[in-house]
């Protein structure tokens, strides 16, 4: 099994926030569907104010550059429920051009 962590804020606006927990409180079933298909075993995402922690682990065939662009091919809502979550996102300063969410380097595991 694989982990990944990952880090993303959202808008600094309280209606914002509240609009994105709310979303996450009723995932559509195509998007989980897709993520169990492509090798997703378990995410959870916490927030701190209008940070983001994602964690996610996954079976270990799962490649993050090839399984999670696939991911968004598997249903038109996957796509669209990408598209909807972006809108509430902002990138953190440390993400690479290419991440909208920011890979976290591991250091430390018990």
């Amino acid at each position: 099994m694989k982990d990944y962590a990952q880090t993303v804020n959202l808008e600094d606006d309280p209606e914002v926030i509240r609009q994105y927990e709310e979303y996450h409180a009723n995932v559509w079933p195509e998007v989980l569907a897709a993520l169990k298909e492509v090798g997703v075993i378990d995410m959870k995402i916490y927030r701190l104010g209008r940070r983001l922690f994602m964690f996610m682990q996954t079976e270990d065939e799962f490649d993050l550059n090839v399984d999670m662009p696939r991911y968004l091919t598997l249903h038109p809502r996957c796509r669209e429920w990408e598209d909807l979550m972006g809108t509430f996102q902002e990138k953190v300063p440390e993400a690479q051009p290419q991440e909208k969410w920011a890979n976290m380097k591991k250091v430390f595991e018990f």
